[in-house]
């Protein structure tokens, strides 16, 4: 059993969705918190409620976490304000739906930055603390798209699976040291993510709420376990791989992400 009270906990992408129920659901289990997002305005919000409501600690730290130095400047604004995060959730990410060679360079290149740099570069930063104590957990938020390969969303799926592989990895390396590692894979969550993209439609399935998403992580991170997946249908989703040739499942992935218009495309972070 984690034991949350009087703990603390960073968030990245804090400021809405999933990470913002994160935020709201461990400030009621007594933890203190560290809130990461480019935005104030929500951050100053979201800290102000948990505080009146769960009287507990809130740190805000404003941060466009697809800058390459980012993660250093937010590991040493919690070392300068002398806190020791218990717990890392790296839940900062960007999806952009579009052809490969449509997008721009740029804007795919802040996509890997986001989605692997920076939570590579916390985990590391913070996981040498976690070492020295001898305790400590970090949840990585990947996704199911990291089981297979997405069009119009290459560079999303790739990141994912990174994500899914090195946080694996890191859980072997870790759990002698007493530092636990999850990784936890959503499905289709009904966050900003969709709307900012112009669509309603996950285009694979029912959205969740965030909290049921929440939910299952912090069981995980309970148990213990390496790995999970929010919900029965998205875990045989995520197999899909097992049951058909990978062409074959390319091609189906193809056609259920293809657009009416590849011209209509929008990126949101979270």
């Amino acid at each position: 059993m984690y034991d949350y009270k009087g703990k603390t906990a960073l968030i990245t992408g804090a400021s809405s969705g999933i990470g913002k129920a994160f935020a709201h659901e461990i400030a009621g289990r007594g933890m203190n918190l560290v809130l990461v997002a480019r935005s104030e305005d929500k951050l100053l919000r979201l800290a102000e409620d948990l505080k009146q409501n769960h009287h507990i600690q809130v740190e805000v730290v404003v941060a466009d976490l697809s800058k390459e130095e980012s993660a250093q400047e937010v590991y040493d604004t919690v070392k300068r304000n002398q806190q020791q995060v218990d717990l890392l959730i790296n839940n900062a990410g960007i999806v952009t739906h579009g052809l490969f060679a449509e997008k721009t360079l740029r804007s795919q290149q802040d996509e890997i930055r986001l989605n692997v740099y920076t939570p590579v570069s916390l985990s590391h930063l913070f996981i040498q603390d976690m070492f020295r104590r001898g305790q400590g957990a970090i949840m990585n938020v990947a996704s199911t798209g990291g089981f297979q390969p997405m069009p119009y969303r290459a560079i999303y799926s790739a990141t994912k699976a990174f994500l899914i592989n090195w946080s694996e990895a890191v859980w072997a390396e870790a759990k002698e040291k007493g530092v636990s590692i999850v990784t936890l894979c959503p499905g289709p969550t009904d966050t900003n993510i969709y709307e900012a993209m112009g669509t309603n439609d996950s285009g694979v399935g029912k959205m969740v709420p965030p909290e049921h998403v929440v939910h299952t992580g912090l069981r995980a991170l309970e148990k213990q376990q390496m790995t999970v997946i929010d919900g029965r249908s998205n875990y045989w989703i995520s197999q899909a791989y097992r049951f058909f040739p990978r062409q074959t499942l390319v091609n189906l992935m193809y056609r259920m992400f293809h657009p009416k218009s590849t011209r209509h495309r929008k990126k949101t972070s979270f």
